[in-house]
């Protein structure tokens, strides 16, 4: 028996592009201003396809969450990971800040629609989303931590606060990040700069 044309154009586009249509969706527009009618109309499925992969605009949502994180924490990890183990701690802290604002900014619709959405969903999305949120900061925690030891960090540096900090100043280039004024991998260095030399002339007038 033949499929009937729902399932047909369901199995044609699959989870991966309705979650791609909804991935660009929730960047450009929010949680809230996007139903699961205009998700099926960018994937061109029609509506009642997609329950035949997400159960509701939630299980879809969550999956995009995760996947941002992961994205970000994959780009992040592999950067360190190509270090040599001696690597200068600001070899380290470059390569953090590379990899997150690479993703975030040049990688697809995921990493974004992650950082925009998070606040909007409902508490119980929040909550699915946040083991893999939580594996990324202590990720990150571990690393601040390690540099920390080695004397790169000040021993008085609150890491946690510190890291906050940091995800807090990279996820909000993307309000105003332009790529005609520069890469994400420049806009790294800068951050790098900034972040290890401060801003504040070394003089006797800075108090």
């Amino acid at each position: 028996m033949a499929l009937s044309k729902t399932v047909a154009e369901s199995a044609e586009v699959g989870r991966a592009g309705i979650l791609d249509a909804a991935a660009l969706l929730f960047g450009r527009q929010g949680y809230g201003a996007v139903s699961l009618r205009m998700i099926a109309e960018a994937a061109g499925i029609k509506a009642g396809s997609i329950y035949y992969h997400f159960a509701s605009k939630d299980d879809i949502i969550t999956e995009i969450l995760d996947a941002g994180i992961r994205a970000v924490h994959g780009e992040v990890g592999a950067r360190v990971a190509a270090l040599p183990a001696d690597a200068p701690a600001r070899d380290v802290f470059r390569a953090v800040l590379r990899g997150h604002l690479c993703a975030l900014l040049e990688h697809g619709d995921y990493t974004s629609a992650n950082v925009r959405i998070f606040g909007q969903v409902p508490p119980a999305v929040r909550d699915a989303n946040l083991p893999v949120r939580r594996a990324y900061e202590s990720f990150l925690d571990d690393l601040l931590s390690e540099l920390q030891v080695r004397g790169a960090i000040r021993s008085d540096v609150n890491l946690t606060r510190f890291r906050l900090l940091l995800i807090g100043a990279l996820n909000a280039t993307l309000e105003w990040f332009d790529p005609q004024r520069g890469g994400a991998e420049a806009l790294a260095d800068d951050y790098v700069d900034i972040f290890l030399n401060g801003v504040l002339a070394q003089t006797g007038d800075n108090t």
